[in-house]
């Protein structure tokens, strides 16, 4: 039996490691390095641990997506927009296959017909919402770059798609500012995943609010950024992006009639989460 220094000795160290943790992201280098203990100390302490953490999210992830969603990892459509994407260097930053899955419960769940995703990379997201939406429905994607949006499309044609989901290609704003002169954008989505520049989340959101049905769900992504949301003197762009969509949800959600909460999620992602919003109908209190 160990001594009770001793165990006082272990449980500061892992309080030390678990509040470093918020500020160093999970490095994919060290994914697959197996520690048997947190021992050792300074930077070796972090990596070790982050990299066992890292190991059981994914091998969690991969547990629940063999058994309730076995069909995910087969689908021709879906392995494809992942292996093509990564085989055309596109960054590894598409949902996985658990949250494609939740997204498509989401917007089935609220009998979403329109959706309006923020942010296309490789299309693995817009499979999931083109197949959620049925054959009437419709997905308009926003991509900034030319040549994801091609990849994209290459994907969504592969799984039969096309003529549910429409890229717009270039700045997102610009698109949305754009779209603010077309009525027939307003009040036109039942459902929007934002999923682009943090920095740019206010006003996604903003044009969002302007573009959604009552009711309507708004999803957006990477809030968590691995712990780093709660710091309050961070200089990072992505994060301060957060802060400050949240900031404004705090003061405006009831005027403007929102509801909202922000999950925090672990799996082969990593240590994220997301802002789910529900605006709400003309009429409800």
């Amino acid at each position: 039996m160990a001594a009770a220094g001793s165990d006082s000795k272990a449980a500061k160290r892992i309080q030390a490691i678990s509040t470093q943790l918020t500020s160093a992201p999970l490095s994919a280098a060290t994914a697959n390095v197996h520690p048997t203990s947190i021992g050792g100390s300074g930077g070796s302490d972090l990596k070790s641990f982050q990299a066992a953490e890292q190991q059981k999210w994914t091998a969690v992830d991969q547990y629940f997506v063999d058994r309730l969603q076995p069909k995910a990892d087969s689908d021709p459509a879906l392995s494809y927009a992942l292996s093509n994407s990564t085989a055309q260097g596109l960054p590894p930053a598409n949902v996985s296959p658990a949250q494609g899955e939740l997204l498509s419960l989401l917007a089935k769940s609220c009998g979403a017909k329109s959706v309006l995703e923020v942010g296309t990379l490789g299309g693995y997201s817009t499979i999931w919402l083109a197949r959620a939406v049925g054959e009437a429905g419709r997905v308009h994607t926003l991509e900034i770059d030319p040549k994801h949006a091609k990849i994209a499309q290459e994907h969504i044609d592969r799984a039969g798609l096309t003529n549910r989901v429409t890229i717009h290609v270039g700045e997102a704003l610009k698109t949305l500012h754009a779209k603010d002169d077309s009525p027939g954008w307003h009040n036109k989505f039942d459902f929007v995943f934002i999923d682009a520049d943090k920095k740019s989340n206010l006003d996604y959101l903003r044009y969002a609010l302007m573009f959604t049905a009552k009711p309507a769900l708004i999803v957006i992504d990477n809030v968590v950024r691995n712990g780093a949301v709660t710091d309050s003197t961070s200089t990072d762009v992505s994060v301060k992006g957060v802060q400050t969509v949240t900031d404004w949800l705090k003061e405006n959600a009831a005027s403007c009639g929102i509801e909202s909460t922000a999950v925090q999620t672990v799996g082969s992602k990593g240590y994220d989460g997301f802002i789910l919003a529900r605006v709400k109908a003309l009429n409800e209190k």
